[in-house]
């Protein structure tokens, strides 16, 4: 049932289209909301490739990465991150899982990729420059590189990092292995 207060005219006026919404004479305007306070402005960022800090991986990931954040905070629940890993050839990460979602593009080199329990070459994806992946939270996989790669890693805090063979871990294995 229509109500007979509101309307919506269109009224042609000179070749052009004009909308009228009214309330019936007499009757107050609707009070309006106060606005919410502005949102601190994002920050922009820019960055060159000479401009981003490499360092070491953490020690959740084998040892011979180098990381560099570009974005955001990776440790942080619930904050956008972005960083880029530099692998060398041959580099390995063993069957894993994250708690997030994981988005790679690779930037430079082949990252081959396979999802599942048990690292096996034969059932790998081999992703070139400008490919991209994202696996779900929880997914297993696990990753090879093919020749010295460069991969951009986004998604949503926290990035950690859970292995399937508790073994495979590097955080449990002792000094120099």
């Amino acid at each position: 049932m229509r109500n007979p207060c509101r309307f919506l005219a269109l009224i042609l006026a000179a070749g052009s289209l004009v909308i009228v919404s009214g309330r019936p004479l007499g009757a107050q305007a609707p009070k309006q909301a106060k606005p919410a306070p502005a949102a601190p402005a994002a920050k922009h960022v820019l960055m060159t490739p000479g401009d981003m800090k490499w360092g070491p991986a953490p020690p959740g990931l084998p040892a011979g990465a180098q990381l560099a954040v570009l974005d955001g905070d990776p440790s942080k629940p619930g904050v956008s991150f972005a960083f880029r890993a530099k692998l060398p050839d041959g580099y390995r990460v063993p069957p894993h899982w994250h708690p997030t979602d994981e988005q790679v593009t690779v930037i430079s080199g082949s990252l081959m990729v396979g999802m599942g329990d048990t690292l096996d070459e034969k059932t790998m994806t081999t992703l070139a420059p400008g490919a991209f992946a994202k696996m779900p939270r929880r997914m297993h996989h696990f990753v090879i590189a093919k020749g010295a790669t460069e991969i951009q890693v986004q998604g949503v805090g926290p990035f950690a990092i859970t292995y399937v063979n508790p073994k495979d871990d590097p955080r449990t294995k002792p000094t120099g292995q």
